[in-house]
């Protein structure tokens, strides 16, 4: 558990007392835990999925597909993670190669982001974060709540 607290930067003591009936010590695949802070997953109607191989980010509202972009991801040696994850904070305007917006995953390190150089997208080139461009980024850190889920697979 106290991963999950690293990952979504919430106290650990937290998380114990949002779950007092779970076993910090003792905790499963799929167990259901309570971030206190962040709305449950089935408030949020958007969600994102990102496929690594074709190099995309769909955004879906209630389901129905609303946008399709295409990004960059994680390099040799450099993965971008699988899994299930969330939007835990935006940040705008971070600099550096991180472009004009940062939106950081539920896995400590790892977030949505822009890019200083757009002729990355569409390659294998980051440190496993997925890079966008400027304005797509922009675009989707508007429309998306925090505590959106975010599914990445190959």
């Amino acid at each position: 558990m106290s991963q999950i607290a690293q990952d979504y930067r919430t106290p650990l003591p937290s998380i114990i007392r949002a779950n007092p009936g779970i076993n910090p010590n003792l905790i499963y695949p799929g167990q259901r835990i309570v971030i206190p802070g962040f709305p449950p997953i089935e408030t949020i109607p958007y969600r994102i999925d990102v496929s690594i191989n074709r190099r995309s980010l769909r955004l879906y509202r209630n389901d129905v597909l609303q946008k399709e972009y295409p990004i960059a991801v994680g390099r040799i040696l450099h993965n971008t993670p699988i899994g299930s994850f969330i939007i835990i904070n935006k940040a705008p305007n971070p600099g550096g190669p991180f472009g004009t917006m940062w939106m950081s995953l539920s896995k400590e390190h790892y977030g949505i982001h822009g890019t200083n150089d757009p002729s990355s997208i569409g390659k294998s080139v980051s440190r496993g974060c997925i890079r966008m461009h400027n304005k797509d980024v922009e675009e989707l850190a508007r429309t998306i709540p925090i505590g959106t889920p975010v599914t990445i697979h190959p």
